[in-house]
C-alpha cells in the first residue's frame, strides 16, 4: 500500500501539535528548576540516562536507584546511554541540569537529513549473522566502517549454530575468517543449546553493546535470552516515570545479569552507517592503513590505478578481495565533492 502524503495543512498542523507538547514539557522543566531559588533542589548529582520518553528520562544513580527526571530545552539532546548531572525535585523525582562529554554516539539522518542521536556512550557493535537470510558481506563491512568511526569494539556473532551439522557449520564460519585474521572476534552461538551463548556472554562482560544486523538473524531472541528479567526490569523503569509500559518501547539501557550493559531497541538494531567522506571511509577499514598515501596518484581510488598500493596489497594477500570491493561499493555511493 502506497504510504499516503500530507498536505501542507495537515504538516504544519502535526508540527504545531509537536511544539506544543514540546513548550508544556519545557515549562515542566523550568518550573522544577525555578524551585532552586527557594532552595528546594537537591545538590548535584552524577547518573545515567537509562530511556527517555519525551521530555521525560530514567536516570540510575550511583546505587543503582531509579528517577523520574525533566530536563532543561538549552542541553541539547540528550539519549539513553548518556552521563548527565542532576539534583532531585522530590521523592525519585529531579531535574537534568547538564550532559556530560560523550565517548561515542549512535547517530541516524532524520527526516530533514541531519544527524540524530540514537544511543551515547557504547562502547561494542555485535554484528549477528546467521545461516539464514544469507549474510550480506557489503552490510558486515558497513557496519565495521561506522565501529571504526566510533573508536569502539566490534565483533561478530554467527547466530543459529544448532541449524547446521558440524562440517556445515565449519563452512560456514570459515567464510568470515578473514574478519579474524584482521583483528576481529569471530564466535559462535545459539539460544536453544545449553551454554550456547557463553561465548557471546563473556564478550558483553564488562562493554557496553549494542545488537546489530539483518532482519530475521535472531537478534530478538537472543536479546530475551541475555536478559531473562527484562520483564522486571521494563516494570521498575514504567514506575519510576510513571508513564507506563509504553515508556519502554524507546531506546533502553538493561543490566546483563553476568557484567555489562545492553543497549536495545528497534531503532537502534536497525542501525546504518551515516554520511562520511571518501578519507574517513579508507580510515573506515583497517587493513588499508599500512598502505594509505604509498599510491602513485595522491587521489587513488584504489581501482585500476597504476602502482595502486591497495591493489598490490589484495593481489599479495594482505587484503581480502571482497573487503576491498565493499570499499570500493560505498566510496562509488558517496556524496559528490565540491
Amino acid at each position: 500500500m502506497a504510504k499516503r502524503r500530507l498536505t501542507q495543512q495537515q504538516k504544519a498542523r502535526i508540527a504545531r501539535i509537536q511544539q506544543d507538547r514540546r513548550q508544556r514539557m519545557a515549562d515542566q522543566a523550568e518550573a522544577a528548576l525555578a524551585r532552586n531559588d527557594t532552595g528546594e533542589l537537591g545538590s548535584p548529582r552524577p547518573g545515567r540516562v537509562v530511556t527517555r520518553h519525551g521530555r521525560n528520562l530514567v536516570i540510575r544513580d550511583h546505587g543503582g536507584d531509579l528517577h523520574h527526571c525533566l530536563f532543561r530545552q538549552n542541553l541539547g539532546e540528550i539519549v539513553c546511554g548518556d552521563h548527565v548531572v542532576w539534583q532531585a525535585t522530590g521523592t525519585a523525582e529531579g531535574v537534568v541540569t547538564a550532559r556530560l562529554e560523550r565517548h561515542s554516539a549512535l547517530t541516524r539522518p532524520d527526516y530533514s537529513g541531519r544527524d540524530k542521536a540514537l544511543a551515547a556512550n557504547v562502547t561494542q557493535l555485535v554484528i549477528v549473522l546467521a545461516p539464514e537470510p544469507e549474510p550480506a558481506g557489503f552490510l558486515i563491512d558497513q557496519y565495521l566502517v561506522a565501529a571504526e568511526h566510533l573508536g569502539v569494539t566490534a565483533l561478530i556473532c554467527l547466530n543459529k549454530a544448532d541449524l547446521l551439522d558440524e562440517a556445515a557449520w565449519e563452512a560456514f564460519r570459515d567464510r568470515f575468517a578473514h574478519y579474524q585474521v584482521i583483528g576481529y572476534p569471530l564466535i559462535g552461538v545459539s539460544a536453544k543449546r545449553e551454554h550456547g551463548l557463553d561465548p557471546l556472554i563473556e564478550q558483553l562482560c564488562g562493554q557496553t553493546s549494542i545488537l546489530v544486523g539483518q532482519s530475521g538473524v535472531g537478534k530478538s531472541s537472543l536479546v530475551n535470552a541475555l536478559i531473562p528479567d527484562q520483564e522486571a526490569q521494563v516494570g521498575r523503569l514504567s514506575q519510576a516515570t510513571g508513564l507506563g509500559r509504553h515508556t519502554t518501547s524507546a531506546t533502553t539501557l538493561y543490566d546483563l545479569p553476568s557484567g555489562g550493559e545492553l543497549i536495545d531497541s528497534p531503532g537502534v538494531r536497525s542501525f546504518r552507517l551515516g554520511q562520511m567522506d571518501r578519507a574517513t571511509l579508507e580510515q573506515g577499514f583497517r587493513e588499508f592503513l599500512p598502505y594509505l598515501g604509498h599510491c602513485k596518484f595522491s587521489n587513488c581510488a584504489h581501482e585500476d590505478e597504476p602502482e595502486c598500493a591497495v591493489q598490490t596489497a589484495m593481489e599479495g594477500g594482505d587484503i581480502h578481495p571482497e573487503r576491498l570491493a565493499s570499499f570500493l561499493n560505498m566510496a562509488r555511493n558517496l556524496p559528490k565533492e565540491h
